[in-house]
């Protein structure tokens, strides 16, 4: 009770919004000029601290501490080899979006890879040593340290996506199970009789939630599930590949797949037509992200859309905010997904 009534006391506070909109200036803008940012006009300056004043707005203590050492810069870390980010579309309109967001606050980004443990640590330390003012985390693998690292360093953090139904750490992410329903509903709305999955890394939360949604509409639609209908892939093309085969093995009159992304439903798609199999005669495809893969595929892909570039702008701001010592809302933001209809099924 006593956290709630805290919470509530914050919230009544003026927010860093209505400064802005009080200032006539961009959230931006307020941020450099709380944080001592030389990046603002005299007269800009005048405005927003005129607004401040007038509202009684006070940055968090965090936001004010920072305030004589500001780096200007946010890092983008990406916990994945360089051979997948360049190959995923996904993490190209993630970067699109943050790098418009920050844009628009004239704060730098820096791209950073941190595949192994040792990287992630390091970079932890460079963080610590105030050379960035936030982080943003994408492709959180569920044992990765690094964001409890940035938290024990009193680094503001946010993540793309989750490690667990009970993610308390701040984040942004899909609905990853109500997409994964509407692309099996879809699958059996139209006829098909056996629905097989190719699931993304086991060891991410997201990769769980589409599965957990593609055994969800199975049950609401009465369907038994098949173990044998199931093949583990890691979001990859050649994962696709490899398990598609897998599941022609095991069950070869299957006319149906739900991919947990569109870069597997390529390579399941090109297993296929090793195999004879056409696409959607002889057995539908859908994927996840809608990507520009799945628009240039021949047949065009099904897939179910997240907004991937909006997410990264949504982090982004929510990384800005705690940066500027905003009170949180909540932990976390879901976005909707929307199942976009085209040949493949």
């Amino acid at each position: 009770m006593a956290i709630a009534r805290h919470r509530a006391g914050r919230e009544r506070r003026p927010t860093l919004e209505q400064v802005a909109e009080r200032a006539g200036v961009g959230r931006g803008t307020v941020s450099r000029v709380i944080n001592g940012s030389p990046r603002v006009s005299d007269r800009t300056r005048v405005a927003v601290e005129a607004a401040i004043a007038d509202l009684g707005y006070v940055p968090h203590r965090a936001a004010r501490a920072l305030a004589g050492n500001r780096a200007d810069a946010v890092a983008l870390v990406v916990p994945e080899p360089e051979t997948r980010l360049f190959a995923e579309p996904y993490f190209a309109s993630i970067i699109r979006g943050v790098s418009t967001e920050l844009a628009e606050a004239d704060i730098q980004l820096l791209l950073t890879l941190s595949s192994t443990a040792t990287e992630r640590e390091r970079f932890a330390q460079y963080a610590a040593g105030n050379r960035v003012d936030g982080v943003l985390l994408v492709s959180v693998h569920g044992e990765d340290p690094l964001p409890e690292l940035l938290a024990e360093n009193g680094i503001p953090a946010v993540m793309n996506g989750r490690r667990s139904a009970d993610e308390s750490f701040p984040h942004v992410d899909g609905d990853n199970v109500g997409g994964a329903r509407a692309a099996v509903r879809h699958l059996l709305e139209r006829g098909a009789d056996a629905v097989a999955t190719i699931t993304g890394s086991r060891d991410m939360y997201a990769a769980q939630c589409r599965l957990d949604g593609y055994y969800a509409e199975l049950a609401a639609s009465g369907v038994d599930e098949d173990e044998g209908l199931v093949a583990h892939g890691d979001f990859s093309e050649e994962g696709g590949y490899r398990a598609m085969y897998e599941l022609l093995g095991r069950r070869p009159g299957l006319d149906a797949v739900f991919c947990a992304s569109d870069l597997t439903a390529a390579g399941a798609r090109r297993a296929l037509r090793e195999s004879g199999r056409s696409v959607p005669g002889d057995v539908s495809l859908v994927g996840f992200d809608d990507s520009a893969i799945a628009r240039h595929m021949d047949p065009p892909l099904t897939s179910v859309r997240q907004p991937t570039e909006e997410m990264g702008r949504a982090m982004t701001r929510a990384l800005l905010a705690e940066i500027a010592g905003e009170p949180a809302a909540g932990p976390g933001l879901i976005l909707p997904t929307e199942l976009v209809r085209r040949a493949s099924s």
